[in-house]
């Protein structure tokens, strides 16, 4: 268990810290060891960490995401699937 602030034990699986007075939550990424071993490298000749390099890597892909009209769309599709299930146990 960890303490937060005003002393109360928190689980670990809700430790959200600061970092660079940016939130951060901490995750466990299982990879294969072919994709951990090119990570490994492509974090060493860039000169970065291997968590700065896989953070990269997923922000590329969100803005990528975000660019891609089809993707757009099943969130549009998922958000309306979602209401319309929530209106329904709402009432």
């Amino acid at each position: 268990m960890w303490a937060d602030r005003d002393g109360s034990s928190i689980g670990c699986h809700t430790l959200v810290v600061r970092y660079h007075g940016v939130m951060t939550k901490n995750m466990t990424v299982r990879l294969p060891d072919e994709l951990a071993a090119d990570t490994e490298a492509l974090a060493r000749v860039d000169g970065k960490s291997v968590n700065e390099t896989i953070k990269d890597a997923l922000a590329e892909a969100v803005e990528q995401r975000r660019r891609d009209p089809e993707f757009k769309a099943r969130i549009r599709q998922i958000i309306k699937e979602d209401r319309e299930l929530l209106e329904r146990l709402a009432k």
